[in-house]
This record gives C-alpha cells, sequence and structure tokens, in this order.
C-alpha cells in the first residue's frame, strides 16, 4: 500500500513544505529505504522510528519499505520527518486509516518509547501550513505554545505515537492549543531591570535616549566600571513595545534555532544578544554548510552589544558593515542563498586604551602611545563611520554613587522615545522607511534642511574634525532625531551642535 503526509523541513528560518510517501510491498528480506537528500540526521531516524513503532505497540512491517520525501531536490536534516514517516508507514502496512492526512502537516521528533518530542522552527511551520491551505498542524506538546500564535489554523499537540494516531483516526480527540496574546504579554512582556539603577551618568543617558529614538548605532569609550555595560543592557526597556508583526518576525528566528525558553509562545521583550569577543565570522553574522542565523539575525528588532569592542577579531567586526547599512544579511551556499533580517541597533564599549585608565583623573595610563594607537588601529575607519554617536562614558563621582535620589528612570526615557517615534512614524508613513536612523541620502535631503547658519557650522566641523560624507549623513540623521525629541519641526543650531558632539572624539581618538 501506498500512504502520503504531509510534514516540513527548515531552509534558514523558513519552513519547505515536504510531502512524505511510504510505499510498502512484498519482499523476501525486510528492507527499509529512505530517498530524497536525506541528511544524516534523517536517514538515522529510520532505526529510531522502528523502534518506536514496536514500544508503543504496533508492528514493524517485514517487508520492503521504501520512503521517498519529495520535492527531491531539498536537503531534509532536522529530524522533525520522524512523526509523518511513521504515522505513513502505519497507515501503508494497514494498521491505521485516516481520512485527515490531507488536511493537516505532521512535525515531531520520535523517541524510542513512541514519546514526541520538541522540534526547531515549528512556527514557520504553521505559518507555511496556513499558506498552504491546511487545515492544522500536528506538533509536540513542547512546541505547542509556539505554534499557537499563528491564527486561521488549528494547532494540534500530542505527546506521543499512539496520540497521533488516535487523533487522525478520531479515537482520541484533541483541541487545538489555544492564544490569548494579553495573557502573554502579562507573563513574557515585562523587563526586569530599569535606567534608575544607574547612577549618575545623565549625560550618558541622554546620548542613549537619542540612540534609541531615532535606532542610531551607539558606541561608548570609558573606563572599567563606569556603567557602559549597564547602559546598554537597559536599552531594551526604553524602546516601544513589538509590535505584534515583529513579535512574530523575532519569535520566528529564536524558533527555527531552538532558542525560545521552554513554554514560551513569543518575544515579547528586545532581543538583547551580548557575544564574547571570541566568536567568529559565522557565529556573528550566520553561516554553516546549511546556513543558520548568527547574533545580528538574533538582534533583531533589538540591541547586539558588542563591549570590549576592538578585542573581537578585525575581520569578524568588518562582516558587519554591510548588513549594518541594509538591515538584512544574505548567505550563499551550493544548496542556495538565504537572507535572514539584521534590523538592529549596534551598541559597542570599548576601553580608551589597553589598560583602560587613559584621561581617568584617578589612575594614571601605563599605555604607551605606540601601544594605544595599536589599540585603536583595530577598528577601521568604513567601520566606525557606520556608528552614528560616539560619546566617552566617564567615571561616576562619590557623591552621585551615594545619592538616594533616584535618577533618570526607564519609563521618563521610553515616553520621550516613543513621542519622538511617532512623529517620524507621521513623516515617514509614505516612505519605505520608518525611523530617522535608516533614512537614505534623498530622505536626508528631504527632511533635514539646515538654514544658513546651522549649515556654516556643519561645514566648519567637517573641515576641522576631517569627517566623511557617510559621518555628515550621521550628523544629519542624529540632528534631525534631537530635533524630533524637542518637538521641533526644523534643525535649529543647537540640535546640530549637539549631533556633531556626539562625533567630537572622531578627533580625540581617530584621525581621519
Amino acid at each position: 500500500m501506498l500512504a502520503k503526509l504531509l510534514t516540513h523541513t527548515l531552509f534558514g528560518i523558513d519552513a519547505r513544505p515536504v510531502e512524505v510517501e511510504v510505499d510498502i510491498s512484498p519482499a523476501a528480506m525486510p528492507k527499509t529505504i529512505l530517498v530524497g537528500l536525506a541528511e544524516a540526521a534523517v536517514r538515522e531516524s529510520v532505526h529510531r522510528i522502528e523502534r518506536a513503532l514496536v514500544n508503543s505497540g504496533y508492528q514493524r512491517p517485514i517487508d520492503r519499505i521504501v520512503i521517498n520525501l519529495s520535492p527531491a531536490d531539498l536537503p531534509k536534516e532536522a529530524a522533525s520527518t520522524d512523526l509523518a514517516i511513521a504515522l505513513g508507514i502505519l497507515a501503508a502496512s494497514g494498521q491505521m486509516q485516516s481520512e485527515f492526512f490531507g488536511d493537516y502537516s505532521v512535525a515531531g521528533e520520535l523517541a524510542l518509547d513512541g514519546t514526541v518530542r520538541p522540534v526547531k522552527g515549528t512556527l514557520s511551520m504553521a505559518l507555511q501550513a496556513r499558506a498552504d491551505g491546511r487545515r492544522g498542524l500536528v506538533v509536540p506538546l513542547g512546541n505547542a505554545r509556539e505554534s499557537a500564535v499563528v491564527d486561521g489554523i488549528d494547532i494540534i499537540p500530542v505527546g506521543s505515537l499512539a496520540e497521533a494516531v488516535g487523533f487522525f483516526t478520531g479515537e482520541l480527540p484533541v483541541e487545538p492549543v489555544p492564544f490569548s496574546w494579553d495573557e502573554a504579554v502579562i507573563e513574557f512582556g515585562a523587563y526586569s531591570i530599569d535606567y534608575s539603577d544607574v547612577k549618575g551618568q545623565e549625560m550618558a543617558k541622554r546620548a542613549v535616549t537619542v540612540a534609541a529614538a531615532g535606532r542610531h548605532h551607539l558606541l561608548m569609550i570609558g573606563s572599567p566600571g563606569t556603567g557602559k555595560t549597564l547602559l546598554a543592557q537597559r536599552i531594551g526597556s526604553i524602546l516601544p513595545q513589538l509590535s505584534p508583526e515583529e513579535c512574530l518576525e523575532t519569535t520566528r528566528i529564536y524558533s527555527a534555532v531552538g532558542r525560545l525558553e521552554s513554554g514560551q509562545s513569543l518575544m515579547l521583550t528586545r532581543p538583547f544578544r551580548s557575544p564574547h569577543h571570541t566568536i567568529s565570522e559565522a557565529g556573528l553574522v550566520g553561516g554553516g554548510s546549511t546556513p543558520t542565523p548568527g547574533e545580528i539575525s538574533l538582534a533583531h528588532h533589538g540591541v547586539l552589544f558588542l563591549d570590549e569592542l576592538p578585542e573581537f577579531n578585525r575581520r569578524t567586526l568588518e562582516v558587519m558593515r554591510q548588513p549594518l547599512e541594509e538591515n538584512r544579511v544574505t548567505i550563499s551556499r551550493a544548496i542556495g542563498s538565504m537572507t535572514f533580517p539584521a534590523n538592529l541597533m549596534l551598541v559597542a564599549a570599548m576601553n580608551p586604551c589597553p589598560c583602560g585608565f587613559r584621561g581617568d583623573p584617578r589612575r594614571a595610563c601605563s599605555c604607551s602611545p605606540m601601544h594605544i594607537e595599536r589599540y585603536l588601529s583595530k577598528l577601521s575607519g568604513p567601520l566606525l563611520d557606520r556608528i552614528d554617536i560616539h560619546i566617552e562614558v566617564p567615571a561616576v563621582p562619590f557623591r552621585e554613587l551615594s545619592n538616594s535620589k533616584p535618577g533618570t528612570d526607564s519609563t521618563m526615557i521610553r515616553d520621550k522615545v516613543i513621542q519622538a517615534r511617532e512623529i517620524q512614524r507621521e513623516r515617514f508613513a509614505k516612505e519605505p522607511v520608518s525611523l530617522n536612523g535608516t533614512m537614505s541620502p534623498r530622505q536626508i535631503r528631504t527632511y533635514c534642511k539646515l538654514n544658513k547658519e546651522a549649515e556654516s557650522l556643519l561645514k566648519a566641523a567637517m573641515e576641522d574634525m576631517g569627517l566623511s560624507a557617510r559621518a555628515h549623513d550621521k550628523i544629519l540623521r542624529v540632528s534631525r532625531t534631537i530635533a524630533d525629541l524637542d518637538g521641533a519641526d526644523s534643525i535649529e543650531v543647537h540640535h546640530l551642535t549637539e549631533a556633531i558632539n556626539y562625533r567630537a572624539l572622531d578627533r580625540t581618538y581617530w584621525s581621519r
């Protein structure tokens, strides 16, 4: 007999439909043949599935079994096809019958005892099943909540092969998993950290506010222990809440790489990724024989924090240049080309010198000029040009550390950020961008016009600091954001002055 079922395999972060065909015919010797460009994890599943059938109380056919995974030219890598293959064997051997195989897609890995284990990427599978017009998707219990966020499709949770058989034969009614947005927000949408935890550093908080309002990239330079990491970690708490579309995009990436916490349905807080400086190029931007998302994609709609920036391999940092401009990264391999989203806010931190105390009034710097120059030269000019705001984070005086009066908290900053972003949303209503930090040169000329006095100031700053054309555009973008925070229609001289000050470290640390 021949049985056909529907399942999915991941290609990057996208789910591709796969048809599982199982044919059983008489043969002198039992033999199982798996075809359809199955990788090692899928080929090994044959033995796992056979024991799961027997240990679940079913019979393993003693005939010739041919399993075809179509389309034949699509690589199948994960074990998510286990459950579909097992059901196909049972149907082809006459141990079960079902009229629902064409209505539901199936995903799940089988344990030897017949338990259905969670798999990666069921959110993408649910989206693809809905796009293909399926009635529902049968998933492991552990994947039910993340899959249920997709409306318009029934998510059927099963804990074992026997439960899946019972559902398809109609002997075991299984209710679809419900999803409540409000309940998810209460459970997963709160931040546990706040800017009120950061003592002092009001100037740095102002720079962070500007960066968050326009989604500008930020570089903080300061001695160890001045609060650079604390400032970066709390940026998510001042950004607007993720929209449903942004939640779905971010969650789909985490689902595809298996990074969702157990029982989590959605990513409702902004991602914060802080990779170690020993990370490889593939780990940062994505890669592998079958490309998977890297840290810049895991930070999609969130913050990528690179602490100790000069300690990163220079070549590793340089591969970020194009994704920072295009908000996406494309990786090409022999099996195909994959594009991963990378719409993120880059926040970097570094010491002013190898010992970390250059310019510190309390401790003397022990670095020679040659050591400092070598340390700073690890960062290329093109990469620094792509970082809009450069600020110094000085040491906090004792009187501010011991002051019991709370500083600016996240709620106050977030209100300003949301107000500025609302202005930008209205401004760019008919444009493909929505934030000042992503304006194109044409849009900069349209929305960042300067009066004569401000234009003269910018010209003098360009000549004095030797800034590039890209830095010129960055200053105008930041100026527009500062004006939005003030609720001003046009860029005034004091807005431009503040924006230029955020590039003043170019002259102090780097000469171009």
